[in-house]
């Protein structure tokens, strides 16, 4: 009786463990991203291969930008007013404090401000977005930030949405690899090469998400990618490949406010002939890819900004594929002693996008057709970011550079200063004239702002042709039947767990 007793105890913890087990099963998740992580650092949530795991899940930002509408959300700010054209006041919500029990205060924001700014950090929040914009902070008090601008900067709060907030105890001048903040999730481990795992925060400021734990994890092939979903061993899964996304009921079509291009080095020969630049733009038959490699659903780009973001000019028109003009264009500059014949760089890196490898493959014989010497080269992520970003080294061979940029935020400031300025940390070029329209239209504001950013924009893309703009992407999201989740234009550099619902199923 006694040994009946003690089986029937033992069957019933188990039991008991393994319901516990479920229960929590039921509610952790599981998120495949197309690439791994080099970092997670607050100051990085711009890149969406970190934003994505850590945005607003982990660490927070003062205010939140309404991707359907532009406008500012409160966050961890509750209000905010521009007390003149250099100075906006900013209050702070009482009451939180981070997860290693900080408290979250006017000293924290000014904290990382100086942390977001010091140039000791390449953080790409102030590369991308902070670059040119001379701003200090000080406590009027410790729930209140006031802020101020050397030049008007009326678009301060959409700026501010990008900095997310990280503890004090967070170290400056070095990059960290755990990430403290105030989210409705916490940092748990990186694994490298593995896995990252967040799990919920019970102390969070606000509503507890139904989410308890998500795993990320990370894999190049598409394919594999949708088959993890497909089977019940990944929940949700970005960039699926346009052949892969088969499955109408999981497979959800968003527009993801990247833009793909490559970018040229118009310093060095035969890159620094504009008829060299000219050739290769005529060379690429870009309407071919729509509906093949690219999904059809992708539109043809003219500049580095969508239609969603204030500043984008319409009245540019896609370049022709006319490979006879590009071939007569390179003649020319070779009879005028260009050295058209040099070999160029053409670089990829994987999993940029869906089909990158094949398409940057399909591009280079193009290129070689019209009688271009390319050669590919496919680079890793921390190769890749070396030549994407200053300093470029002075040696380097002519690059055709395939990038993609995000410009999710809506104003074409977060662009032209980062890739076309002088001083912009992706910038090939150094035109005044370009730098100081540049640097007067990020202070105007409505039609005078948006006539001014349509002007750089035409000057790039006609005067100077830097680039060679390809496409606005949309992005495949393979959504499990255990989550309920509409992905938005949003999700190009941030995935709110708060914001999914579980199923049940």
């Amino acid at each position: 009786m006694r040994h009946q007793t003690l089986l029937a105890a033992t069957a019933a913890a188990i039991f008991s463990f393994s319901g516990q087990a479920f229960a929590e099963a039921a509610t952790e998740v599981t998120i495949v991203l197309p690439a791994g992580p080099d970092r997670l650092d607050p100051c990085e949530t711009p890149r969406s291969v970190i934003g994505r795991i850590i945005k607003q899940n982990v660490v927070e930002t003062l205010v939140e930008l309404n991707y359907q509408d532009g406008s500012i959300l409160p966050r961890l700010a509750e209000s905010w007013v521009q007390d003149s054209p250099t100075q906006w006041t900013f209050k702070l919500r009482p009451g939180v404090t981070f997860h290693d029990g900080a408290p979250f205060d006017a000293a924290s924001v000014i904290y990382t401000m100086e942390r977001t700014i010091d140039p000791a950090l390449t953080c790409i929040t102030r590369t991308k977005y902070f670059d040119g914009v001379e701003i200090t902070a000080e406590a009027v008090d410790p729930l209140t930030v006031r802020f101020t601008t050397a030049k008007p900067s009326p678009i301060l709060p959409t700026l501010l949405a990008q900095m997310a907030i990280s503890s004090p105890n967070t170290p400056k001048g070095v990059y960290t690899e755990t990430p403290i903040g105030t989210g409705p999730y916490k940092f748990d481990h990186w694994t490298q090469g593995q896995e990252v795992v967040i799990t919920r925060a019970d102390a969070y400021w606000g509503d507890a998400p139904a989410i308890t734990k998500a795993t990320y994890v990370w894999r190049a092939e598409s394919s594999v990618v949708a088959a993890m979903v497909a089977t019940g061993e990944a929940d949700l899964a970005f960039s699926i490949a346009p052949q892969d996304a088969t499955d109408p009921v999981m497979d959800k079509v968003y527009p993801n406010s990247d833009s793909a291009m490559f970018r040229l080095s118009v310093d060095i020969p035969p890159l620094n002939d504009i008829r060299v630049r000219k050739a290769i733009n005529l060379a690429i038959d870009r309407q071919a890819f729509l509906g093949t490699i690219i999904s059809d659903q992708a539109t043809l780009a003219t500049q580095q900004v969508g239609p969603n973001v204030f500043g984008w000019n319409p009245d540019l028109t896609p370049w022709e594929y006319n490979p006879e003009e590009a071939m007569r264009l390179l003649e020319e500059a070779r009879a005028d002693g260009v050295p058209v014949d040099t070999e160029m760089r053409l670089i990829g890196r994987p999993a940029m996008f869906a089909n990158s490898n094949e398409f940057v493959e399909a591009v280079g014989e193009m290129l070689r057709a019209v009688g271009l010497n390319v050669n590919i080269e496919t680079l890793e992520m921390s190769q890749w970011l070396e030549v994407a970003n200053k300093p470029f080294d002075p040696a380097r061979r002519p690059n055709i550079f395939l990038t993609m940029h995000d410009n999710n935020s809506g104003d074409a400031a977060f662009t032209v200063y980062f890739k076309y300025h002088s001083n912009g940390r992706q910038s090939e070029l150094h035109d005044p004239e370009l730098d100081a329209q540049i640097e007067t239209a990020a202070t105007l504001s409505g039609d005078d702002r948006a006539a001014a950013y349509h002007e750089v924009f035409r000057k790039i893309y006609q005067d100077i042709v830097s680039d060679v703009p390809l496409f606005h992407m949309v992005n495949y999201m393979r959504i499990g039947p255990r989550v309920d989740f509409t992905p938005t234009i949003a999700n190009a550099v941030e995935l709110q767990l708060a914001q999914i619902k579980l199923t049940g199923k």
